[in-house]
C-alpha cells in the first residue's frame, strides 16, 4: 500500500452479542479469508470479553486481529467489573475500540476519558481505535465538524502514531438505524480527520494512520463507502456477526 492509502482495516464490533456457540461464525470468517482478501485488507473481530481468549486462541495463524471493546484506564486495582488493557492482551487482544459512542452516552465518558483508555492500549501494547462522531442534534445544528475536531482534539494521545493508533467515525445518528451520510458528508468529515492528524501525530504520521467509517455498514453500501477519500476501512456493528456479511464488507477491496 501507498503512504497515501494505508493497508485497510476492517473491524467488527460484535457489542453484547455472542456465546460460546458464536465461535463457528469466527470459523466461517477465518475460512471466507482468502489469500486474496489476506493481500487487500486486515480484518479484526472484536468479541464481548468473556469470548476474547477463546478467539484469540481460535485466531493463531489466521492472520485475523482479536480486540476488546473497552477498557480501564488503569493497569489494575479495585475497579469491580472492569478490565484493564493489560488484561486485554494477556487475552490475546492486540487492538481496543475506546470511545465508542455507546460508551460515550450511557457511561457519560468525556473525552478525557477516552484519552486516559487510550494511553492505558498504548501502555499495555495495544492499537487504539478511537471513535468520534455526532449525534443528529449536532448534525442538524451544523456542528458535526466541529464536534470531531474537539472530540480528536480531546481524546488522541500525545504519544500517538500510526502503530498505535486507528480512528474510527461513527455518526451516532447512523448506527444500527439504516441510515448513513452521503459519500460527501464521510469524505467532508474524514478529510477534517486527516487534517486534524496532521497537527495531533504529525504530518509524516498522519496520512499512514488509518480512518475508518462506522455508521451501518453493509455490504451493499461498503464499494461506495471505501472508495471515498480518507477512508481506510470500516468499523462493522451488526453485520459482523455474519461472517458473509462481513467478508463482503472487506470484499470491497477485491475491487
Amino acid at each position: 500500500m501507498s503512504v497515501d492509502r494505508p493497508r485497510p482495516l476492517v473491524a467488527g464490533n460484535w457489542k453484547m452479542n455472542g456465546l460460546k456457540s458464536s465461535a463457528k461464525v469466527l470459523t466461517e470468517i477465518h475460512a471466507g479469508y482468502t489469500p486474496g482478501l489476506k493481500a487487500k485488507v486486515e480484518l479484526a473481530v472484536c468479541p464481548p470479553a468473556t469470548l476474547l481468549s477463546l478467539f484469540a486462541y481460535a485466531s493463531v495463524g489466521s492472520r485475523v486481529a482479536i480486540g476488546g471493546q473497552d477498557c480501564h484506564a488503569k493497569e489494575s486495582g479495585a475497579f469491580t467489573g472492569n478490565l484493564s488493557a493489560e488484561m486485554l492482551a494477556d487475552a490475546g487482544a492486540t487492538y481496543v475500540i475506546v470511545g465508542h459512542s455507546e460508551r460515550r452516552e450511557y457511561h457519560k465518558e468525556r473525552d478525557i476519558d477516552v484519552c486516559a483508555k487510550a494511553v492505558a492500549a498504548h501502555r499495555a501494547g495495544l492499537t487504539a481505535i478511537v471513535c468520534v462522531g455526532e449525534t443528529r442534534e449536532e448534525r442538524e445544528a451544523g456542528k458535526t465538524l466541529a464536534v470531531v475536531r474537539k472530540q480528536l482534539r480531546g481524546s488522541i494521545p500525545v504519544d500517538s502514531n500510526s502503530h498505535n493508533l486507528v480512528v474510527a467515525y461513527e455518526p451516532v445518528w447512523a448506527i444500527g438505524t439504516g441510515l448513513t451520510p452521503t459519500v460527501a458528508d464521510v469524505a467532508e468529515v474524514h478529510a477534517l480527520i486527516r487534517d486534524e492528524l496532521r497537527r495531533l501525530v504529525g504530518k509524516s504520521e498522519a496520512p499512514k494512520v488509518r480512518i475508518l467509517y462506522g455508521g451501518s455498514v453493509k455490504p451493499s453500501n461498503a464499494a461506495e463507502l471505501m472508495a471515498v477519500d480518507n477512508v481506510n476501512g470500516a468499523l462493522v456493528g451488526g453485520a459482523s456477526l455474519v461472517a458473509a456479511d462481513f467478508l463482503a464488507i472487506a470484499g470491497a477491496y477485491l475491487g
